[in-house]
């Protein structure tokens, strides 16, 4: 038996907070990827981290699958502790890829279900773009397909551990305080979605961006910001409990994304280019699955 399964990482979320008490995000899956390969073996042999070996167990213990003879790798390329959904990636890919040897698939809510029992995880392994309630997994909504958009993405430095993160005392509060503003960037990203307008989905997320930073502060987000908006870029994403910033460029206008990169880095030394990437569909790839 063979399976190899994608699931793709994020630059952070478009939008993130609560409303009316209910906590969600807005996926922003980017074309960087975990992949998780299972292959046939004499016993269980999961070669990963522990949130994805307790997810595979969690599966095994869901699709009641007993004595199971397989080993499981996931290699990855996302960072950790950046907001970059790298344990949701992982964890999404090898949920699918043990249901796959069992000759199953699971839905985007099943695999929710298991990777939100471990930790608050990111919606990316649902098609398109979504909002989600990323700590309970209660509800999603699809939002739609994302034009095409080329996003630039920074690291302002550090590691935040998401578990920690979501378990402040004071999380709450502060997410009531900034509700309007949450409300006014989901409607306009929503809006963006529904008609393909970048520049909406750009003024969302730069809207949800700034009204985090009474959570969770990003150094010289203002000064990238204005340099976006100086080199004709649509927005500003951000890890709402991560690292990363992206700025957001149609993909048909591009003529000075250099340029900008370039700006950001003089005026903001103590932030770090990392990649260029693209926003994508979310949703899970499965690579290859056979009999051996």
């Amino acid at each position: 038996m063979f399976a190899c399964v994608k699931a793709p990482g994020s630059c952070g979320e478009l939008v993130q907070g609560a409303i009316d008490g209910r906590s969600f995000l807005v996926t922003c899956p980017i074309d960087v990827y975990s992949t998780a390969t299972l292959t046939a073996h004499s016993s269980l042999l999961v070669k990963a981290g522990p949130k994805v070996q307790a997810a595979v167990a969690r599966t095994l213990t869901y699709l009641a699958i007993a004595d199971p003879a397989f080993q499981l790798t996931v290699q990855s390329v996302l960072p950790q502790g950046k907001g970059m959904a790298s344990s949701s990636a992982d964890i999404s890919a090898a949920c699918q890829a043990v249901a796959l040897r069992a000759g199953k698939r699971l839905t985007p809510a099943e695999i929710a279900a298991i990777a939100t029992a471990i930790e608050p995880t990111d919606g990316i392994f649902f098609p398109g773009i979504v909002r989600f309630d990323h700590l309970k997994a209660t509800a999603s909504r699809y939002l739609g397909e994302p034009p095409p958009i080329t996003i630039a993405v920074f690291d302002t430095g550090g590691e935040i551990d998401t578990l920690y993160f979501n378990r402040r005392r004071d999380l709450m509060g502060l997410n009531a305080a900034k509700e309007k503003q949450v409300r006014q960037a989901l409607d306009l990203v929503s809006e963006g979605l529904r008609t393909g307008a970048a520049e909406l989905i750009g003024r969302g997320a730069t809207l949800s961006a700034v009204a985090n930073q009474s959570i969770l502060y990003k150094p010289c987000l203002e000064t990238v910001i204005r340099l976006a908006e100086d080199y004709a870029a649509v927005g500003v994403s951000a890890a709402h409990s991560g690292t990363v910033l992206g700025i957001m460029f149609k993909s048909n206008r591009l003529d000075c994304y250099e340029h900008c990169i370039a700006a950001v880095r003089q005026a903001c030394p103590e932030i770090r280019f990392i990649k260029t990437v693209r926003l994508i569909s979310g949703g899970l790839q499965i690579a290859g699955v056979n009999d051996e």
